[in-house]
C-alpha cells in the first residue's frame, strides 16, 4: 500500500504539473536571486527555493517528474517488449537460434548498464526519445533471461507437445498457450523496471548525456547545482528526494505485485 500511495502521488504530481506548478519552470525571475546573486532559499513565494538562474525549483521538479515518468514508461515498455520477444523465441525454438539469441544476451549483460548507456547516449544526439531508446536497449536483457527460463519450462509441458501432435501452427501455440502464461511476469517486470529506468535517466542527465537544458530533469538539476551543495543544499536535496520517492514507490509496488501474483513461485 505504501508503494501504491507513493506511485499515485508521483504520477498525480506529474499529470497535474501544469496545474500544481506555481510558475513556468523556465521563467527566470528578477527577484529569484538574492542581492549577492545566490539562489533564494525556500520561502512563502518560492516554496522550495530557486535555482542558479532564479527559476522556481518546485515548478521545475514537478515538470521534471513528467520527463522522468515518460522516459521510464516508454523505455521500460520497449525493453519489456524486446525482452519478451527474445525470450519467447529463444526458449520455444531453442536450437541454434535460441543459442545465438541467448549468447548475444549474455554479451549484452556483460557490459555495465550505466557505461553502455553513456556510450550509446554519447554516440547518438541526446533527446527525450533517444534517452528512452538508450535505456530500453540496456534493460531488455534482464527481461529476456527471465522469460527464456519460463518458456523453457512451459515448452516441456505435455499439452504443448499435444498441440504439436495435433498440427496446430506454431504461431497459434505461442499466442494461445505460451504468451498468456507470461502475462503476470511481464506485468511485474513492467512495474519494477520503471524504477530502474527513472534512476538510469537521472544518472544520464546528471552526467550531461541525458535530457538537455532547459528541459527540466531531476538529474540535470542536481548536475547544475552540485557546486552549491554546501551553500544552497535545497537545490540537490529536493530533486534527490523526488528520485528516491519515485524509485522506492515503484520498487515497493512491483515487489508487492510480484508477491500477490506469485510470479516468483511460478519461476
Amino acid at each position: 500500500m505504501l508503494g501504491l500511495v507513493l506511485v499515485v502521488l508521483v504520477v498525480g504530481a506529474a499529470a497535474l504539473a501544469p496545474v500544481l506548478a506555481p510558475f513556468d519552470p523556465n521563467r527566470q525571475f528578477n527577484d529569484g536571486l538574492s542581492a549577492y546573486g545566490m539562489p533564494r532559499p525556500p520561502d512563502p513565494t518560492y516554496l522550495l527555493g530557486t535555482d542558479l538562474l532564479g527559476r522556481d525549483l518546485l515548478s521545475r521538479i514537478l515538470f521534471g517528474a513528467r520527463i522522468s515518468l515518460v522516459i521510464g514508461l516508454v523505455a521500460n515498455g520497449v525493453a519489456v517488449a524486446i525482452g519478451a520477444v527474445v525470450g519467447v523465441v529463444a526458449g520455444y525454438f531453442r536450437g541454434w537460434l535460441g543459442t545465438l539469441l541467448m549468447r548475444f544476451t549474455d554479451v549484452m549483460t556483460a557490459f555495465p548498464a550505466l557505461v553502455l548507456a553513456i556510450a550509446l547516449a554519447a554516440i547518438l544526439r541526446p533527446s527525450l526519445w533517444i534517452v528512452a531508446l538508450v535505456i530500453a536497449l540496456v534493460n531488455w536483457v534482464y527481461v529476456a533471461r527471465a522469460i527464456y527460463a519460463q518458456v523453457l519450462a512451459i515448452r516441456e509441458q505435455p499439452y504443448i507437445e499435444a498441440t504439436a501432435a495435433l498440427g496446430i501452427p506454431t504461431f497459434g501455440v505461442l499466442l494461445r498457450h505460451v504468451v498468456p502464461q507470461l502475462t503476470l511476469s511481464l506485468l511485474v517486470f513492467a512495474t519494477l523496471g520503471i524504477s530502474t529506468s527513472v534512476l538510469l535517466e537521472a544518472s544520464l542527465s546528471y552526467l550531461g548525456v541525458g535530457v538537455q537544458p532547459p528541459t527540466p530533469s531531476w538529474g540535470g538539476i542536481i548536475n547544475a547545482s552540485q557546486s552549491y551543495l554546501t551553500t544552497a543544499p535545497w537545490l540537490v536535496l529536493f530533486p534527490g528526494l523526488a528520485i528516491i520517492v519515485t524509485s522506492v514507490g515503484f520498487n515497493l509496488f512491483g515487489e508487492a505485485l510480484r508477491d500477490a501474483l506469485d510470479v516468483g513461485g511460478q519461476r
